[in-house]
């Protein structure tokens, strides 16, 4: 695994999230002041895929210039205001995430190895007593 790699693929996809974003709450502001535009960049974005933000906003500049400055502009300030955090955030939500998965992982093998043997014969038990009631 190559670390290098995996960061420039993390980045990537923060840049498409951070486009997504930018997108999304452009269009909610054009839904309240230009209700037409908001309707043609929703259906825009329909159209052509914003995981590849550089490719989506590529396309975007043939269509319209503006709003292309606007969801530049929109998307750097979320950066500016969100990217200094993920770090640690990041590191404290997968620390978090890996104990609770190890906990159930935990459980669940300890509730398989000591629900075997009993486990198996109190259900013995249970269904001789259901099957003596019913004779």
């Amino acid at each position: 695994m190559s670390y290098k790699q995996t960061v420039k693929d993390t980045a990537k996809v923060l840049q498409g999230y951070l486009t997504y974003q930018a997108v999304k709450l452009i269009i909610e502001q054009l839904t309240e002041t230009n209700p037409s535009l908001a309707i043609w960049l929703r259906e825009f974005s329909y159209n052509h895929s914003i995981q590849d933000s550089e490719n989506y906003l590529q396309a975007l500049v043939i269509e319209n210039k503006e709003l292309v400055l606007r969801i530049l502009a929109v998307r750097k300030d979320i950066a500016e205001q969100t990217v200094e955090f993920l770090p640690e955030m990041v590191k404290s939500n997968i620390e978090q995430s890996n104990i609770e998965h190890r906990r159930y992982l935990l459980e669940r093998l300890t509730q398989t190895k000591s629900a075997s043997p009993q486990g198996e014969t109190e259900i013995d038990t249970k269904s001789n007593k259901s099957e003596n009631k019913e004779e």
